[in-house]
């Protein structure tokens, strides 16, 4: 596994593009975690191949997912299969059936991601049925529950205090703050959905200022 940081205070490079790593992102309400799910960024890669390229397609129409479906397919970037193979993985641990739901996110599209795929093909050939079938059975249907761990209250608190290197030593945040997060937890983190209206204007602000929006 590449760069397990929540699960085993791990470091490395991967190629789930967009996803932190290294570090307790400051905004993560640790407190109201309940499972750490590491995702082997050969999955991710596997998925987008699948899920983009003609023969991936013509695979999966063969194994009878509707064709709306697969030209939608597109919209889920690399950490957004992440995503998805999480969910899988979720499920499989908890042993949910067709009565359970899963939500999970898209945080990106193939739409930043075409050179990737290009680089694929460079280094492994083009993309055949055959593989296809192989990434479908070991990256889908083959998932299993390694590399989880579903956290206890003193688990959560670990992975919380590991802020205080990043944060509090090296960024030079409050203590009273970080210890707001995990000991006022609910007045800490309940007093952000109010100010969404304004965080969403800063950051229109900031788009309009690269010129790229």
């Amino acid at each position: 596994l590449q760069c397990p940081t929540l699960l085993q205070n791990g470091f490395g490079a991967h190629r789930i593009e967009g996803i932190g790593d290294k570090h307790v992102p400051w905004i993560h309400n640790v407190k109201n975690t309940d499972m750490v799910i590491d995702v082997d960024d050969n999955d991710s890669m596997a998925l987008i191949r699948l899920f983009n390229e003609p023969a991936g397609h013509a695979f999966l129409k063969s194994r009878g997912v509707p064709v709306e479906l697969i030209e939608q397919l597109p919209l889920m970037g690399i950490s957004s299969a992440a995503n998805v193979i999480m969910a899988i993985k979720m499920a499989k641990y908890y042993e949910l059936t067709g009565k359970d739901v899963i939500f999970t996110v898209f945080t990106d599209s193939m739409e930043m991601y075409g050179s990737r795929l290009r680089e694929m093909k460079e280094e492994y050939g083009d993309y055949r049925e055959v593989d296809a079938a192989v990434d479908f059975n070991s990256s889908i249907l083959g998932l299993g529950t390694d590399w989880m761990k579903e956290l206890t209250y003193y688990d959560r608190k670990t992975i919380h205090n590991l802020k205080y290197y990043t944060w509090i030593e090296q960024q030079e945040r409050e203590l009273e703050e970080l210890n707001a997060q995990w000991y006022d937890a609910d007045s800490y983190w309940g007093s952000i959905p109010p100010l969404a209206a304004r965080i969403d204007e800063k950051i229109r602000t900031f788009n309009s200022m690269t010129g790229l929006l």
